[in-house]
């Protein structure tokens, strides 16, 4: 099993009822031996260039679990979907993620340094 991330633009008209539509993109990673691990929604947006006459669309990503012989079918299913607009299926390169995690807990720990020394400051500043 690879890790894969799905990201769909859905119809905007689907806004208000995006159950449906996700619930099938979910039907077709498990009917393709997959697994969605994960659903990030980031609501409607406005589309960089209009596509089909459509201005704006719902941007969702999913991190998958697939088998990497089934990327192509679930590709192609997504292909022939009424409610996706555009998809784009990449695999997850590990030390990629790793770098990503790592400035994640680096950005973190600042932050924290960066508020633990603004509250003495501000305990100096009081007395």
């Amino acid at each position: 099993m690879r890790e894969y991330e799905l990201a769909v633009l859905y119809h905007p008209d689907l806004e208000v009822d995006l159950t449906k539509a996700e619930e099938r993109v979910t039907t077709i990673v498990k009917n393709s031996k997959g697994k969605v691990k994960a659903t990030d929604n980031w609501g409607k947006r406005k589309l960089a260039y209009p596509i089909g006459k459509l201005e704006h669309a719902v941007y969702v990503f999913y991190t998958l679990d697939l088998p990497a012989e089934r990327a192509q079918k679930v590709e192609q299913t997504l292909n022939i979907t009424d409610e996706v607009i555009r998809f784009l299926l990449v695999k997850i390169d590990p030390k990629e993620k790793a770098k990503a995690e790592e400035a994640k807990a680096e950005k973190e720990e600042k932050a924290k340094k960066h508020a633990a020394h603004a509250k003495q400051e501000d305990d100096k500043d009081d007395k």
